[in-house]
């Protein structure tokens, strides 16, 4: 387990609550701060993808393994 706040380990955590806990570990971080988030392939990756975009977010796939996907998320400035 890592303490490192711009990164979290949601593989295994159901939807919605992802969702949440990636809101609330952005509202932590700076506009200006990336934020590497782990997660399950399927509808945990669509639902946190398009949720966080819905926002002003953009989040790019770092790595993608057969079961779970790693996204750098980072504030979009318009």
């Amino acid at each position: 387990m890592t303490l490192d706040p711009n990164f979290i380990d949601l593989k295994s955590v159901p939807c919605p609550l992802n969702v949440v806990k990636c809101k609330l570990a952005l509202e932590k971080l700076s506009n200006e701060d990336i934020l590497l988030v782990e997660l399950d392939k399927g509808e945990p990756e669509i639902m946190v993808k398009s949720t966080l975009e819905n926002m002003g977010y953009k989040l790019d796939i770092v790595k993608s393994e057969k079961d779970w996907i790693r996204f750098e998320i980072k504030y979009e400035f318009s």
